[in-house]
């Protein structure tokens, strides 16, 4: 048996596809920044696409970060949902004109890998990495092996980047993830802009941060404790696996977790706990499916069915996938925030689907 993605009933047809813009381009963006230029001008003008200094409503809206010494929530200035509700849908637009991307995949996958692996640097223990600074186009972030492939969800991204100039990397990465969940049919995810972009080296999370996909139990558990979390929300996003493949040329591995590698379900769960052996090929240990050997699963996928302490919560969500994308949008929700302050009483925003606003 074949895998056969399954296209979401919520999405319209296919449409032409957008441009795309070069790596290179965004690379270049960053990278003309000095010493000096720690910080990001936001603007209060919707219609132009220019940081043009003279403009009157721009300001230094990193300036409290820096003087406060801890990442700040910065919000530009004037912008509401209905601003970022703008991008969610320009986004979602561009995710439904390229449906047929990566075999039929689309870029649900790819989208979510970018807010998780822009998130996942982070550790608890220095207060170091994370969303916040938006640095995964600088060396060595992009550089590392985790981040492999991860240059085409950031490309695909880079229009609305030019589009709405005042919205940061990082919130636009993280944006991105949720727009990738709940138009592939996953639960809503709370999410609060204020990242802001930053040009220095020492912003820069050293590579090793991200999670090694060859380890056992013990690894992933001890993994996400460095981010703060527990068995249950360890469990639980991971979950995420139900969405895109994997590529030899990008991380060793090789195949989707299962049919329906463009929906958000819990297909993911009801398929762990089916008979899986090591695939005989050249490439990194992983697993494939008994019945059919068309899926895969990752070592550190098994393992969550290898610890009692991880196999009861993957038994839960595989009767319940109500209860599991309640838990994956607050563990989620949590990881996209890791290491930034927001101002007391700060709400997320909500942002609507595409079908919930026809």
């Amino acid at each position: 048996m074949s895998a056969i993605a399954i296209k979401p009933s919520l999405l319209r047809a296919a449409k032409t596809s957008a441009p795309r813009f070069s790596r290179a381009a965004w690379l270049a963006a960053g990278l003309v920044g000095t010493a000096g230029t720690a910080t990001y001008l936001y603007s209060n003008s919707n219609n132009s696409n220019s940081n043009n200094s003279n403009n009157a409503g721009k300001k230094l809206s990193t300036l409290m970060a820096g003087v406060l010494g801890a990442n700040v929530a910065t919000v530009p200035q004037g912008k509401t949902l209905k601003d970022y509700q703008e991008v969610y849908n320009d986004i979602a637009a561009k995710i439904e004109e390229n449906l047929d991307y990566d075999g039929g995949a689309g870029f649900y996958g790819q989208l979510v890998r970018l807010a998780w692996h822009s998130s996942g640097t982070y550790d608890k223990n220095t207060k170091t990495g994370g969303s916040y600074y938006g640095t995964m186009i600088f060396y060595p972030e992009a550089s590392d092996g985790a981040n492999n492939g991860l240059a085409n969800g950031r490309d695909f991204l880079y229009e609305f980047a030019v589009k709405y100039p005042w919205i940061s990397r990082g919130d636009l990465w993280t944006l991105g993830g949720v727009v990738a969940v709940q138009e592939s049919g996953g639960p809503k995810i709370p999410w609060r802009p204020g990242r802001v972009d930053s040009y220095e080296k020492k912003d820069i999370p050293e590579n090793g941060n991200l999670p090694d996909a060859s380890q056992d139990g013990k690894y992933v558990r001890n993994y996400f404790k460095r981010l703060g979390f527990g068995d249950r929300e360890i469990v639980a996003l991971l979950g995420a696996h139900c969405l895109g493949k994997c590529h030899p040329e990008n991380s060793g591995y090789d195949g989707p977790w299962g049919p329906s590698f463009n929906m958000f379900t819990n297909d993911f769960f009801v398929r762990l706990l089916g008979s899986w052996h090591v695939r005989q090929w050249d490439g990194e240990k992983q697993y494939e499916d008994d019945e059919t050997n068309s899926f895969m699963m990752l070592p550190t996928d098994i393992a969550l069915k290898e610890e009692s302490y991880f196999l009861k919560y993957v038994k839960l969500y595989a009767a319940d996938q109500d209860l599991f994308f309640a838990d994956f949008s607050k563990a989620f929700a949590t990881l996209l925030e890791l290491g930034i302050e927001y101002p007391r009483g700060t709400k997320p925003f909500l942002f609507k689907t595409v079908e919930e606003q026809e």
